[in-house]
């Protein structure tokens, strides 16, 4: 007998036509002899619109986010008690034990930052009791408890977060999670035709993939699955033998020159022009920008002995008009000349390990891109990726030429 943590997304428990698939794969590691805990997401765009109908009340979210914050965790963490409690309902009337829990009873203990918690730490005693009592145990993704007894959520996505973390504090034998795709591609189906699928991926490409742009698991658990060692199979929810894909700290099997191709939307270039050159400049940048919770991205600086110097680097659309205003808030206190920005950028990534010690690659996505008269705008490689920025518009038609120059048959 094992113990196995099975997440399911939106898209999975949608309806009671779905939740009724949810169920199935619940009974079959029931009926196999592990003891299962579940976790879910809210039901299709559920928090979806829920954000929405908090814009409707919050009419300027830049200047009153910080504000709203605690509520808006209140609000949005609502979506998966209803699933929880549904699918505790479900499983009773096939006659199974199961007992739903969100994630301030078990508790699930967070940091204080709303909108994007940090899991400290899970108390397991009461799922381990519910367990021992033959309980199919339901908790709540994407959700927990500061110390100062204040709902927190993880962020977008976080939902996988909560499983791999409660599949490493109960020491799980592996965390399943279940999604509308029957593992990982080495592209987006929805965008090339000729995708294959990876029976295992590494930790580490699956986190590049993640956070290069694949939608398939949250970036967050796959650094939690890598500290403490959790396999994470990625299965469809509506196949009833899937098998999926492996992620884990093992070399993949396939002897492939690269692992995928990704592409993150959605992504706009600030560049700062004339930076007083003296040391410090770059630093005082980019600790302004972290202190307000601007993530960036590639960074590119010119070099040279001149007076000043340009950086140029990417945030998320989300996120430019504050870093625009922060910018030129402090432009005499940085001594910055001028601040540009581009927007409806793309990124496009290709991923695999040692991809620097690979010959070619470079040179191989350069030479799809060129053959399509792509234009790349900045540039930027890492020991497992390379990735380029290009206008929105030609960034499907990017993906599509970088994986057919290396998956073409």
């Amino acid at each position: 007998m094992g113990l196995v943590v099975q997440k399911f997304g939106g898209s999975s428990v949608a309806n009671v036509e779905k939740l009724e698939m949810v169920a199935d794969h619940i009974i079959q590691a029931k009926e196999a002899g592990d003891k299962v805990v579940v976790v879910v997401s809210a039901q299709g765009k559920t928090t979806d619109r829920l954000i929405s109908e908090e814009a409707e009340i919050i009419k300027n979210p830049i200047k009153n986010r910080e504000s709203f914050l605690r509520e808006h965790d209140v609000l949005v963490s609502t979506g998966e008690q209803i699933t929880i409690s549904k699918l505790a309902m479900l499983l009773k009337k096939k006659g199974y034990q199961a007992v739903s829990l969100t994630g301030w009873q078990v508790p699930i203990v967070t940091n204080s930052e709303h909108a994007n918690g940090r899991i400290r730490y899970i108390e397991n005693s009461k799922i381990e009791e519910y367990l021992a009592a033959g309980n199919v145990v339901i908790v709540a993704g994407f959700q927990g408890i500061d110390e100062n007894g204040d709902i927190m959520t993880l962020g977008r996505g976080g939902s996988d977060t909560t499983a791999v973390a409660l599949a490493a504090s109960l020491n799980a034998d592996r965390c399943d999670i279940f999604t509308d795709v029957d593992g990982v591609y080495t592209s987006d189906p929805r965008i090339v035709e000729n995708v294959m699928k990876l029976k295992a991926v590494s930790y580490d490409e699956m986190l590049e993939l993640s956070s290069m742009g694949a939608k398939v698991l949250h970036n967050r658990c796959i650094e939690i699955g890598k500290k403490y060692q959790v396999p994470i199979y990625v299965k469809s929810t509506f196949e009833k033998e899937s098998i999926g894909t492996l992620v884990s700290g093992k070399a993949p099997f396939e002897d492939l020159v690269i692992s995928g191709v990704t592409k993150d939307d959605y992504v706009s270039r600030i560049t700062v022009i004339g930076l007083e050159n003296k040391i410090g400049r770059t630093y005082q940048l980019f600790k302004l920008l972290s202190e307000n919770l601007i993530n960036v991205d590639i960074i590119v600086q010119s070099f040279g002995e001149h007076i000043t110097k340009d950086i140029a680097f990417t945030v998320k659309m989300n996120d430019l008009n504050k870093t625009l205003e922060i910018l030129e808030d402090c432009k005499e206190e940085l001594k910055i000349e001028q601040v540009l920005h581009c927007e409806n950028l793309s990124k496009v990534s290709v991923i695999g390990v040692g991809i620097a010690n690979k010959p070619g690659v470079a040179s191989s996505m350069f030479e799809a891109l060129y053959e399509n008269n792509i234009n790349m705008h900045m540039v930027t490689t890492s020991e497992i990726k390379i990735s380029v920025l290009v206008s929105s518009n030609e960034a499907d038609m990017a993906v599509r030429a970088i994986h057919n120059k290396f998956f073409e048959k």
